[in-house]
């Protein structure tokens, strides 16, 4: 999986990835004798060696200097990742040759994750984790919305609520794959209503690509394959009762 950003920082840099969701101030948020973080979220990690991602810098331009001088004492991350680097930051690490890159959405990195961070292409890899694109269709027929239960015969979500979905096979577009998933998982032969905006979330070592479409039904009558357990016909609001596979919720705000 690789995630596209802008490079600010030249070079290449790989470890494991140190995540932390507030700005960090490297003037006191950071010991550059040993590489651990003092902020109240930090837990005490070094990020000697690693990469550090979290969402900007804070604080003063002292801090740019702080990079220099954990280059001196040995303790450097081996890269560093934004969401919106500011010039503090960006200083320090050209300064101290620490590849950097940011723009990069850190909701989809995870402490622990092993990441190569290219600051000459403004990309980030993330070997270990799969990028997966799947369709996710929602049924309207009237107020009401068609949500299916996925059977233990799936591979993923077992037993959670779901719109219809399915995988985007290789030389499918995603309309294509969204009608067919329809017809094989319902038995309706519909056209497309909407298309939505493309939804990215991850869960464990999965980065989800959603696409999502709707449709509207003149009927009920639903005939589910294997893949579902049963269904019901819920209004929007209902939706909150229900274990429901990540971002459908949202899916269904932005088509509605």
């Amino acid at each position: 999986m690789i995630l596209r950003g802008r490079g600010i920082s030249k070079g290449v840099g790989e470890g494991e990835i140190v995540l932390d969701q507030s700005p960090v101030s490297f003037l006191g948020g950071v010991d550059p004798a040993t590489g651990r973080l003092n902020i109240p979220s930090g837990d005490g990690a070094s990020i000697k060696s690693r990469v550090f991602a979290f969402p900007r810098g804070k604080g003063s331009t002292v801090g740019s200097y702080v990079l220099l001088e954990m280059r001196r004492q040995g303790t450097l991350p081996a890269a560093l990742i934004n969401a919106s680097t500011e010039p503090i930051v960006a200083t320090g690490a050209v300064m101290a040759g620490v590849p950097l890159v940011d723009r990069i959405d850190l909701s989809l990195l995870r402490t622990g994750d092993r990441a190569v961070v290219d600051g000459n292409e403004g990309t980030v890899e993330l070997p270990e984790v799969r990028e997966v694109h799947v369709v996710s269709c929602v049924v309207q027929h009237g107020e009401e919305l068609l949500l299916l239960k996925r059977s233990e015969k799936v591979g993923t979500f077992q037993g959670y609520w779901a719109a219809v979905s399915g995988y985007v096979e290789e030389g499918e577009s995603s309309s294509e794959a969204a009608c067919k998933e329809l017809r094989e998982e319902t038995g309706m032969e519909l056209p497309i209503a909407r298309e939505g905006v493309p939804l990215t979330v991850r869960d464990g070592d999965n980065i989800w690509h959603i696409h999502p479409y709707l449709f509207l039904a003149g009927d009920r009558q639903v005939i589910i394959d294997w893949e579902h357990t049963e269904h019901c016909w819920v209004r929007p609001e209902e939706m909150k009762g229900f274990q429901t596979v990540p971002g459908l919720v949202e899916i269904v705000r932005d088509l509605l």
